[in-house]
């Protein structure tokens, strides 16, 4: 099979021939139609993440249809439409799974970290971490809602009710999660990259009322922000923006280090909060909600051999929506 493939960080992928995978006791085989590309993937690829399996196909934002099964699996039938998300396996007996935590499993395994993914013809997925896709949703519409929506998603939930809230960072998650914030009557302020105007401006049409600097104070008091872009400074940032009891989340699974900054942006009850991957729960609540709204996703496309191409302009912010694969 085609498969685009790590062999080492910080070098390109390689269009390469594999040998096809098989499926395991309680995996599925699939045919891949498309795979997003998260932030996370340049992570991986340049290094912000350590010890990847290599090589690696990476790619967690997977849609594609049941090609076979492996013993076990009896649910689920060739043709069936399918998606896989970041978290890959969990152990389901440590202190976390037990506690409906699996998202931090000590020995939690991910889909295009430590188990090839959706930069290819076809994968192995263990059934139980696939989610099915929504009605009404083509598979190019869908492949963002399985980490951009997930993560995006999980993060609004941590904002509890604020009403005014603040989103640091306009890329593949901010422009699913204003749609879900806009839905629940929320009042949204966007925040990019000074000279990014496009952003801005995509931000304003998706319903923000106000779309500016990062770094610039906001316009009025935030109850919370949730930062996607992985900029430690936006946190003093942030802090600074919500008002006395806010929250601020952190919902990347990399960032670069955070800048002191003094007790005062932190007291009066504000609170600093992560985001870290994902449960099946999520996906299943996630999946049900977005054609409801309805979430709508942008997406532009690139064909499987230009993925470094894709990864390019998502590492300059040059991407409006999401970026996603195309393999059939």
């Amino acid at each position: 099979m085609r498969a685009m493939v790590l062999e080492a960080q910080r070098t390109p992928l390689r269009l390469m021939e594999c040998g096809a995978p098989s499926p395991g006791s309680g995996e599925v085989l699939i045919d891949v139609s498309v795979c997003a590309v998260c932030r996370t993937d340049l992570h991986v690829a340049d290094g912000e993440l350590p010890d990847p399996k290599l090589p690696l196909i990476l790619g967690h934002q997977i849609v594609g249809r049941v090609s076979a099964t492996g013993t076990g699996v009896d649910d689920l039938s060739p043709g069936a439409r399918i998606g896989v998300p970041w978290l890959g396996w969990a152990c389901g007996a440590c202190r976390y799974c037990l506690s409906g935590r699996e998202n931090l499993c000590e020995f939690a395994r991910f889909t295009g970290y430590q188990i090839d993914g959706g930069y290819a013809a076809q994968t192995v997925a263990d059934r139980r971490f696939c989610l099915p896709i929504p009605a009404g949703y083509s598979d190019l519409q869908a492949a963002p809602l399985l980490c951009a929506g997930l993560i995006g998603y999980r993060a609004l939930r941590r904002t509890g009710d604020a009403e005014r809230l603040g989103l640091y960072g306009f890329g593949a998650s901010a422009h699913i999660v204003i749609q879900l914030a806009r839905h629940q009557g929320r009042r949204v302020f966007a925040f990019t990259r000074r000279d990014d105007a496009a952003a801005q401006r995509f931000a304003l049409q998706l319903g923000a009322e106000w779309a500016g600097d990062s770094l610039e104070p906001a316009p009025e008091e935030l109850d919370a922000a949730i930062i996607f872009a992985p900029a430690g400074e936006l946190v003093p940032a942030a802090l600074r923006a919500v008002t006395r009891g806010g929250t601020v989340v952190c919902a990347g699974i990399h960032m670069s280090d955070i800048p002191g900054f003094p007790y005062e942006l932190l007291w009066e009850e504000r609170t600093l909060t992560s985001i870290a991957n994902l449960t099946r729960r999520d996906g299943e609540e996630f999946l049900t909600l977005a054609p409801l709204v309805p979430v709508r996703t942008e997406v532009e496309t690139h064909p499987l051999e230009d993925a470094n191409a894709a990864l390019a302009r998502l590492r300059t912010g040059e991407v409006r929506g999401a970026a996603v694969l195309t393999v059939e």
